[in-house]
């Protein structure tokens, strides 16, 4: 309690609760509608290191026995992917997608540029791939929204000569103009804030 306090955290003590070595304290996330789940803990446990006859020496030459902290971060991880899925509805913020930015190119004429726009993007952290698949535009870009990608960058003739890309994010069907390395520092700046939008 002392150590919650200290911190300026809000808590509320849980009477009863199952701690069996210990004082605990457990952290709890919300999902989409309302259930608490327990995902983190941290737990002083004085009774493991008694059993095992654990010691340590201490300054004046005594034996003392040490307390052991449990801790655990995420509960269970798939937990926890479960809730933090069903929080963002699996459209995860930028730096948490696994995949960053899906580049489409109109046909096969632009895969070079195209691979040189990943390459860009690349070198910046971002994660990114190409699908030059033999499908329409509409269905690739649609495929790639229902996949939850942040960006889409469409790379056709016009991009190619003019040395630029058109990108749309997965909510919008406005595409806005960008020279790739500005585009490339704008998503390493959100994905290092860690921006929630």
């Amino acid at each position: 309690k002392q150590a919650l306090m200290a911190c300026g955290k809000g808590f509320v003590i849980n009477e009863g609760d199952g701690a069996f070595y210990g004082p605990k304290i457990d952290i709890h996330i919300q999902d989409a509608i309302g259930r608490t789940w327990q995902c983190g803990t941290i737990q002083l446990d004085m009774q493991l290191p008694k059993r095992f006859e654990v010691e340590y020496v201490a300054d004046d030459g005594s034996k003392m026995t040490p307390y052991m902290l449990h801790r655990v971060v995420f509960g269970s991880i798939d937990r926890f992917m479960g809730i933090i899925t069903e929080h963002f509805a699996g459209c995860f913020p930028l730096w948490l997608c696994p995949k960053q930015v899906q580049i489409i190119t109109i046909n096969d004429k632009f895969v070079d540029y195209a691979n040189g726009v990943k390459d860009t993007l690349k070198s910046f952290g971002i994660r990114c791939d190409i699908d030059d698949r033999n499908e329409s535009l509409s269905y690739r870009v649609r495929e790639a929204v229902k996949q939850k990608v942040p960006y889409i960058v469409i790379i056709g003739e016009k991009e190619c000569e003019n040395k630029v890309i058109s990108v749309r994010l997965r909510s919008d069907n406005k595409t806005t103009e960008y020279q790739v390395e500005d585009f490339a520092k704008e998503l390493s700046q959100k994905i290092k804030n860690r921006e929630l939008q």
